[in-house]
């Protein structure tokens, strides 16, 4: 699948440590957009139907082992045909050698071709996280990303409410902080969103009346996180004297984000609420609720028990 993101092919094998064998002409500006991969067994067999050009291709055990059980004339005929539609790039894995029709075929198309040390199905695992992760959704969104307890918490709100004062107070209690003011949010896949700091602005926060602090150098590298998953959206509203507000959490509350389905919420702001406290206790309810604990709905249950067994109050 095609994103409208890319990640240049050089970084890529400077990133997986892949020994370049033979670099297209355009090799340092080539950018790859699919963050799927593929193993081109069937098109060695002559099955072009569903194969895609635009994935990266990796040669593996059985691949290699089909190929040399093919006299050399019909292997340089089925190379030929493969590299002629063109893949972004192929890689061959597990310390296997490029036959030398396959290293023919990619300098007569000019397709990049490369290898890894390490094992077929531990690289495309490791690829493919690293596709997902430069390619995932993503936008950008004004709040604070904290990981409480293990929780990722992202405190939204009104500017000035508080956000990042609550996140210096659970920075101070141990907590470590992800983003301050802009968070970079990225679907990483259908059900996990996961949040980080714009590089210029990276373990920074604003204190109004004290300017900018860099949280990392002045509470250590253990205050700080890189990114985290977002388990919860926090949102801060202003308390109003008669406005209704969830006394017992029986239902839990949704938001979309990227189109993804997050847990939301709604905590009001007033002198004298201790917010860190707060936030403690929802990163711990969440957990509670993910693995199929409901406070609320257990007091309703014995409520309801009581009244069964005509116990009074």
């Amino acid at each position: 699948m095609d994103s409208k993101y890319s990640i240049k092919l050089k970084k890529l094998a400077a990133d997986h440590d892949l020994t370049v064998i033979h670099p297209t002409s355009s090799y340092d500006d080539f950018a790859i957009s699919s963050y799927d991969v593929s193993r081109p067994g069937l098109q060695f067999a002559g099955f072009y139907e569903y194969f895609h050009p635009n994935q990266i291709q990796i040669i593996g055990r059985a691949e290699t082992a089909y190929l040399k059980k093919l006299d050399e004339e019909t292997r340089e005929d089925v190379l030929d045909k493969f590299f002629a539609q063109k893949p972004v790039a192929v890689i061959v894995c597990h310390r296997l050698p490029p036959d030398h029709l396959l290293v023919v075929a990619a300098k007569t198309h000019d397709v990049s071709l490369l290898s890894t040390d390490v094992e077929t199905s531990a690289f495309m695992a490791q690829l493919i996280n690293t596709l997902r992760t430069h390619l995932a959704p993503r936008e950008t969104m004004h709040g604070v990303l904290v990981q409480v307890h293990g929780e990722g918490l992202l405190i939204t709100g009104d500017s000035g409410i508080g956000k990042s004062e609550t996140a210096l107070e659970l920075i101070k209690r141990g907590h470590r902080l992800i983003a301050d003011d802009a968070v970079e949010i990225r679907r990483m896949n259908r059900n996990v969103i996961t949040g980080t700091a714009p590089k210029m602005i990276r373990y920074l926060m604003e204190l109004r009346g004290i300017g900018i602090i860099d949280v990392r150098q002045i509470y250590g590298i253990g205050a700080v996180l890189p990114y985290s998953k977002i388990d919860l959206v926090i949102n801060f509203k202003k308390w109003q004297d008669g406005a209704e507000y969830d006394r017992l959490g029986l239902e839990q509350e949704h938001i979309s984000v990227l189109g993804v389905k997050v847990p939301i919420a709604t905590i009001p702001v007033a002198p004298a609420r201790n917010l860190a406290i707060i936030l403690e206790v929802a990163a711990i309810n969440n957990r509670q609720r993910r693995m199929g604990y409901n406070a609320g709905a257990d007091l309703v249950s014995r409520h309801d028990s009581s009244i069964d067994q005509g116990i009074e109050f």
